[in-house]
């Protein structure tokens, strides 16, 4: 399948994030009760670790020295600012993570296993009622195994970056070819790679999560039919992960400069000041839903596609049923030889 036009998969971006929209306001009552119940100790504990982890005594500047030490050991130049900057934020990344684990492990995954559960059974015209506790309960199973392999997913995209920065980086210092002006070019390289893959890898992720909610399976299953479904549809999934993302950016930085920053200098947290940091939290579980109805609706929208390869010998299609026609959406072909 050949990847769409950019201004195409803009103009498809668009249609989903105004039919997330909608769906979240029709449905605004339910899926305010989820971000209220549910998705607001995650989203508190993401906020609460970025004012944590940069003034912990031992945590952050472990992981920092250990990540320093293999980049230094991998041979790549300590003078160099993009490793520099990319080894703080990996250390404030893991920090953060380990700190957050219990919250996703629990009410990020229930989140979004009952916004799924929801979505996922609703009629053409109306929605269906409220999930009950036994079926999220049996989505949160898979959607955890699909979970735990994104991990091992997104530490494989690092690896694979900086093992390709690394024979990169040894090659040219091989060759001679050290001089500044060559090393600020393959870090910029670096650093453009670095985003594009680990952007894949979000997109690939959070795909799978839908994947596992709506067909009851999880593992590494639900990653490689991702893998499938997103053929030709990536600069859709991008147009739609950045603007989410750089909402939740946008209020863990409002939530550094109301809260963190006027605590610091007043030397206590008032009550005024933790209301505002709870309204902040809630704003950030809705987008915390809002993100999982966006990833819902770009599932919804991938039709039905099948492809063969350039000799002809296999083919193999991945066909997702219409939810009206026959009530839920279809497996995963198998490959199958062509005669």
């Amino acid at each position: 399948m050949q990847e769409d036009h950019p201004r195409i998969s803009m103009a498809k971006a668009g249609k989903i994030l105004r039919k997330s929209v909608h769906t979240f306001l029709q449905n605004y009552q339910f899926f305010t009760s989820i971000v209220a119940l549910i998705a607001l100790p995650f989203s508190a504990s993401v906020l609460i670790s970025q004012a944590l982890v940069p003034s912990s005594s031992s945590l952050l500047p472990t992981i920092y020295n250990r990540l320093q030490s293999l980049f230094d050991a991998a041979g790549f130049p300590p003078s160099s600012e993009f490793f520099s900057i990319l080894n703080h934020k990996l250390s404030q990344t893991i920090s953060s993570s380990i700190f957050t684990i219990p919250f996703t492990l629990t009410f990020l995954l229930i989140t979004k296993a009952s916004v799924i559960q929801y979505l996922n059974h609703r009629k053409p015209t109306t929605f269906s009622s409220h999930p009950s506790f036994s079926s999220v309960i049996s989505l949160y199973i898979p959607l955890l195994h699909t979970h735990i392999f994104n991990s091992f997913l997104i530490l494989s995209a690092n690896a694979t970056v900086f093992s390709l920065l690394f024979i990169a980086f040894n090659f040219l210092e091989g060759f001679g070819f050290s001089s500044p002006n060559t090393l600020l070019f393959l870090s910029a390289s670096g650093a453009v790679l670095y985003s594009i893959v680990l952007a894949n890898a979000l997109i690939i992720c959070n795909l799978s999560l839908v994947l596992s909610g709506t067909e009851r399976s999880g593992g590494y299953l639900a990653i490689l039919k991702a893998c499938i479904l997103i053929r030709g549809r990536t600069a859709t999934a991008l147009s739609l992960a950045l603007p989410v993302n750089l909402a939740l950016a946008a209020i863990e930085a409002l939530f550094q400069y109301r809260v963190v920053r006027a605590c610091h200098f007043a030397g206590k947290l008032g009550s005024s000041m933790a209301l505002e940091g709870l309204l902040i939290a809630y704003l950030y579980s809705v987008l915390v839903v809002l993100d999982t109805i966006v990833s819902f609706m770009f599932f919804k929208s991938c039709k039905p596609s099948s492809w063969a390869d350039q000799e002809g010998k296999h083919s193999c299609g991945i066909e997702y049923r219409d939810e009206e026609s026959c009530g839920g959406y279809g497996n995963l072909k198998t490959l199958k030889e062509l005669p």
